[in-house]
C-alpha cells in the first residue's frame, strides 16, 4: 500500500510537470511525424520523375537523386539521440554559441530523422501502385505531377496508413531522446521530478505507464481511422445503367472467399 501512496502523491504533487511534458511529447510527435510525411511525399514524387532526354536536365536529377540517398541513409544509420547532440551543438558551434529555441529544434531534429523512414515508406507505398494507374493518367493526358498528386499518391496514403500510424506511435517513445538537448518532454520531466523525490522506481513506474496509455489509445484511434478509410466491405459496381441485372453485388463473404 505505501507503495501506491507514493505514487499517487508523486501524481498530485508533480500533476503540472506530467501534463507539461505529455503535452510537449504529443507536440513534438505530431507535428515531426507530419513533417516527416511531407518531406517523404516530396522525395518520393521526385525519385519518380521520368528521365529526361536533355543531357542538363538528366544530371540534375540524379544529382538530386543522390543527395536524397545520401540523407536518407545517414539518417537511417544513425541513432536519433546522436543527431540531435550533432545538429544542436553544431548549430552552436557554427553560431558562436547561440543555441537553437528547444521546441522547434526538438520538431525538427525529429522531423528529418521522420522525413528519412517515409522516404522509403512513400517509395514502397508508390511502387506498390499498379503501372496501370500511371499508364491510365497518361494517356488522358497528365504530367508526372498531376498523376502523382490526384492519382498515385492518394492511393499509395491508403497502403501505407499502418506505417505511417507505426511512425507516429514510434515517436511518441523516441521524443526521449531529446531530453539530450534539454527539450522539456515526459522523459525530461521524470529525469527533474526523481531528482526531486528522490523515488526513482516509483516515478519511472508512472512515466511508463503514461507512455503506454499515449500509443496504446494513439494505436486504437489510428486503427479506427484505417478501418474508415478502408470503406464498406458491401456494394454495387454498376455493369450498366439501364440494365440492374448487369449489377455485381459485393459482399463481405465475397470478400472472405478471395472473390
Amino acid at each position: 500500500m505505501t507503495f501506491f501512496k507514493e505514487v499517487w502523491d508523486i501524481l498530485v504533487t508533480y500533476r503540472d510537470m506530467l501534463l507539461s511534458g505529455v503535452g510537449y511529447t504529443m507536440l513534438i510527435a505530431l507535428i515531426g511525424t507530419v513533417i516527416g510525411l511531407i518531406i517523404g511525399l516530396i522525395t518520393g514524387i521526385i525519385r519518380t520523375i521520368p528521365r529526361s532526354k536533355k543531357t542538363g536536365v538528366r544530371v540534375i536529377q540524379k544529382i538530386v537523386d543522390i543527395i536524397i540517398t545520401v540523407y536518407v541513409e545517414i539518417f537511417r544509420g544513425t541513432p536519433m539521440m546522436v543527431q540531435a547532440m550533432v545538429i544542436f551543438w553544431g548549430y552552436a558551434f557554427a553560431a558562436g554559441g547561440n543555441t537553437l529555441p528547444l521546441i522547434p529544434a526538438g520538431i525538427f531534429i525529429v522531423s528529418i530523422n521522420t522525413g528519412a523512414y517515409m522516404a522509403e515508406i512513400v517509395r514502397g507505398g508508390i511502387i506498390s501502385i499498379d503501372k496501370g494507374q500511371f499508364e491510365g493518367a497518361q494517356a488522358i493526358g497528365m504530367n508526372h505531377f498531376q498523376t502523382m498528386v490526384h492519382v498515385v499518391i492518394p492511393q499509395a496514403l491508403r497502403n501505407i496508413l499502418p506505417s505511417i500510424s507505426n511512425e507516429f506511435v514510434i515517436n511518441i517513445k523516441d521524443t526521449s531522446v531529446l531530453n539530450v538537448i534539454g527539450v522539456a518532454e515526459l522523459y525530461y520531466q521524470a529525469t527533474k521530478i526523481q531528482t526531486m523525490n528522490y523515488k526513482i522506481f516509483q516515478t519511472y513506474v508512472i512515466i511508463s505507464v503514461i507512455y503506454f496509455i499515449m500509443t496504446f489509445l494513439i494505436t486504437r484511434l489510428l486503427r479506427l481511422a484505417e478501418k474508415l478509410l478502408a470503406g464498406k466491405n458491401n456494394y454495387t459496381i454498376m455493369g450498366s445503367q439501364s440494365n440492374p441485372e448487369a449489377e455485381i453485388h459485393i459482399t463481405e463473404e465475397a470478400h472472405g472467399n478471395g472473390r
